[in-house]
């Protein structure tokens, strides 16, 4: 049985996409992945070539709210930002809330090569992870 893990921030446009489409990569079919926001906002479109960039396709992805996985049942939930860490619900079916805080790469500013930096950093904090 595949364990369950659910990745959560603010808005669901790149953190936690970016964590939810490393881990489907990394772990193949032993996990099933999910992510959310906390008040979602649509994907973020530097998160898309960051990631392309690691031959992980997020183009076709949307950005989800919490609320449709509130009934569900995770073996891991994890916070990707401070935000969400302060505003996650305490879910009865969840075996273990997890915090990770990373910048918010969609909150980038400067040029558009520092804009692409933020996002690979973070994509490369993110795929440090364990």
């Amino acid at each position: 049985m595949k364990q369950r893990v659910f990745f959560l921030c603010t808005g669901n446009s790149a953190l936690s996409q970016m964590a939810e489409g490393l881990h489907r990569h990394r772990a193949g079919d032993r996990y099933d992945v999910s992510s959310a926001g906390t008040h979602p906002v649509g994907l973020n479109p530097g998160a898309v070539p960051a990631m392309q960039e690691h031959g992980i396709d997020r183009s076709a992805q949307r950005s989800k709210s919490m609320n449709e996985f509130v009934d569900q049942t995770f073996d891991y939930a994890i916070t990707a930002c401070d935000r969400a860490k302060d505003s996650c619900p305490r879910w009865p079916h969840v075996g273990r809330v997890v915090h990770w805080s990373f910048e918010d790469s969609a909150a980038a500013m400067g040029s558009p090569e520092e804009q692409r930096k933020a996002f690979r950093m973070v994509r490369d904090q993110i795929k440090a992870r364990r």
